[in-house]
C-alpha cells in the first residue's frame, strides 16, 4: 500500500459537511507531543503536512487530510500534558471526545503509544473509553526508534501484552520502520 497524494483539506471545531461527506476517516489521537502530526507526515512522505512542535498541544482543532482521494487522515488534538491555556485545554478535551463519542463518524481510531515509556494512565483511560465505545482501534508504538536494538523486541512484547486483544504496530517516523504493514491496515476497508 503507498499513498500517492495527501492533501490539506481544512481544520474542525464542531459540525462540518467534510465530516458526512461519507469519506471513510482514520483518527489519530494520543497524548500531546506523542507524535501524531510526524506520523501523518512519515506516512504520506509530505514533510511539512501535518504541523509539528516541540511544544505539547499545539494542534487545537482537528486537522483534515485527504489520502489517496479515499480516505480522510483526522489529526486530533492530544490529551494530558499540555502548555496551551486550562480553558483551551478543556475545549479541545471536549472536541476530543464529541468527534470520537458523539458525532456520526465512525472512524478507525490510532492510538499512538510511546514505545520507550508505554501506556501512561491517560493512554490506558483512552483506550477504555475507545474500547467500550466499540470502536475499531489500532496501537501504534511510536518512536521505536529511541529504544535500543538489543531491547526493541523484548519491549514491544512486553508492550503486545498489555495490548492483548489489539493489532499493534511498531512505528518509526525517522527510519519508517513499519510503513508498508501500517499504510495497508489503515487504508484497507
Amino acid at each position: 500500500m503507498k499513498i500517492t497524494s495527501a492533501v490539506f483539506k481544512r481544520g474542525v471545531l464542531g459540525d462540518n459537511e467534510i465530516l458526512e461527506d461519507g469519506v471513510p476517516h482514520v483518527a489519530f489521537i494520543g497524548r500531546s507531543n506523542a507524535g501524531k502530526s510526524s506520523l501523518i507526515n512519515s506516512l504520506t512522505g509530505v514533510k511539512n503536512l501535518a504541523v509539528t512542535s516541540q511544544t505539547p498541544g499545539r494542534t487545537q482543532q482537528i486537522n483534515v487530510f485527504l489520502i489517496n482521494g479515499t480516505h480522510y487522515f483526522m489529526d486530533l488534538p492530544g490529551y494530558g500534558y499540555t502548555k496551551t491555556h486550562v480553558k483551551i485545554f478543556e475545549k479541545l478535551g471536549k472536541l476530543i471526545f464529541w468527534y470520537l463519542f458523539n458525532s456520526n463518524n465512525q472512524p478507525k481510531v490510532v492510538l499512538l503509544i510511546d514505545a520507550e515509556i508505554g501506556p501512561t494512565d491517560s493512554d490506558l483511560q483512552m483506550l477504555r473509553e475507545l474500547e467500550k465505545a466499540g470502536k475499531d482501534i489500532v496501537i501504534v508504538l511510536n518512536k521505536i526508534d529511541k529504544i535500543k536494538k538489543s531491547q526493541q523486541q523484548n519491549q514491544i512484547k512486553k508492550l503486545r501484552v498489555i495490548f492483548n486483544g489489539h493489532k499493534v504496530f511498531p512505528y518509526s517516523s525517522k527510519t519508517k520502520v513499519g510503513t508498508e504493514e501500517l499504510l495497508t491496515e489503515l487504508l484497507t476497508n
